[in-house]
């Protein structure tokens, strides 16, 4: 019985591999196509990885990667011995986590008041107008603030002189204000576009529902309240999720931008930490700005699949 068991398995295992091998023949294009996302991520994102192992080696330039010596877990650990570790953590985390509550339930707020939007026209202008911030770059961008909060002929300085108050305080100098500057700026440059994916959600619920709740006598409070909102809770969910897992990317370019010697004390995060420690300093260290990038890729991996977890347990929605 065993024998025939076995001869079973190997002629079903033999006619899926011919069924598979004319399903590819029959498709080719297809696969073809498929090939060149395949290539892609294998060489800008797999093949990379191998540079990864410098983070556990003390890296010589003129030995190479394969040829300097295995070090261990040595750049870790001098990286959380360092003193700026908790500062540039701190920094990092309070950034990460401050911009993610502010700005999170806007996108929902605007996809939800632009859908009971009855006049077009107005409609169509307001997405527009919220829109166009997320296509400034962010050098424009951080000039732009410098502009506005300048001290000496800056536009909040003007506009305030008409009511006359007198603004000459430097508040990009003002440690305590660089993480609203950052985080509000980032809000009202990202609300328009974020709220993309929401309408799409909205968009796509089932018109019969809000018509039977019109018939019960329901208001727009009610249905956004019951219709609206439950339909957009996994789509927030994911989004949730997918955006913990990068709670230590912060933007780096905006922050090294603002950053100035009066700021330093709460603008310095890991990605400026590490910007300065393996490319602008007298003697970069590229294996120990490695290993702080990897101490980053495993505490947002952490992230992600305890978030997960607890949102399937409460929600049932989950990545995977």
């Amino acid at each position: 019985m065993e024998i025939v068991e076995s001869n079973l398995k190997k002629k079903s295992k033999s006619k899926m591999r011919e069924s598979t091998l004319k399903e590819a023949k029959k498709n080719w294009q297809l696969y073809l196509l498929l090939l060149i996302p395949v290539t892609y991520i294998l060489v800008f994102a797999y093949y990379p990885m191998l540079g990864a192992q410098i983070a556990f080696k003390n890296f010589n330039i003129t030995k190479g990667i394969w040829g300097s010596p295995w070090v261990g877990f040595k750049h870790f650990e001098r990286f959380i011995q360092s003193y700026q570790f908790v500062s540039v953590l701190k920094n990092t985390l309070g950034l990460s986590l401050y911009g993610l509550i502010a700005g999170f339930p806007f996108s929902i707020l605007l996809a939800l008041a632009l859908n009971y939007v009855g006049h077009k026209n107005y409609k169509r202008i307001v997405q527009t107008v919220s829109y166009a911030p997320h296509f400034i770059s962010t050098v424009v961008m951080v000039g732009m603030l410098m502009e506005f909060l300048n001290p000496r002929n800056g536009l909040i300085k003007n506009f305030l002189a008409i009511f006359g108050i007198n603004f000459t305080s430097n508040v990009m100098g003002v440690p305590g204000a660089f993480s609203s500057i950052y985080v509000w700026s980032g809000v009202w440059q990202g609300i328009g576009f974020g709220s993309i994916i929401y309408l799409a959600v909205l968009s796509g619920i089932d018109p019969s529902l809000h018509e039977a709740a019109i018939v019960d006598g329901a208001s727009k409070k009610q249905r956004l309240w019951f219709i609206d909102l439950p339909s957009l809770m996994p789509t927030a969910i994911i989004l949730l999720i997918m955006n913990l897992g990068n709670i230590l990317n912060v933007g780096f370019e905006k922050a090294l931008l603002m950053q100035n010697p009066m700021n330093i004390s709460t603008s310095e995060i890991i990605d400026t930490y590490v910007y300065k420690v393996g490319l602008t300093s007298s003697l970069p260290d590229f294996a120990y700005s490695t290993a702080i990038g990897l101490f980053k890729s495993f505490i947002a991996f952490i992230l992600i699949v305890l978030v997960n977890k607890i949102a399937k347990k409460l929600g049932e929605t989950s990545l995977w």
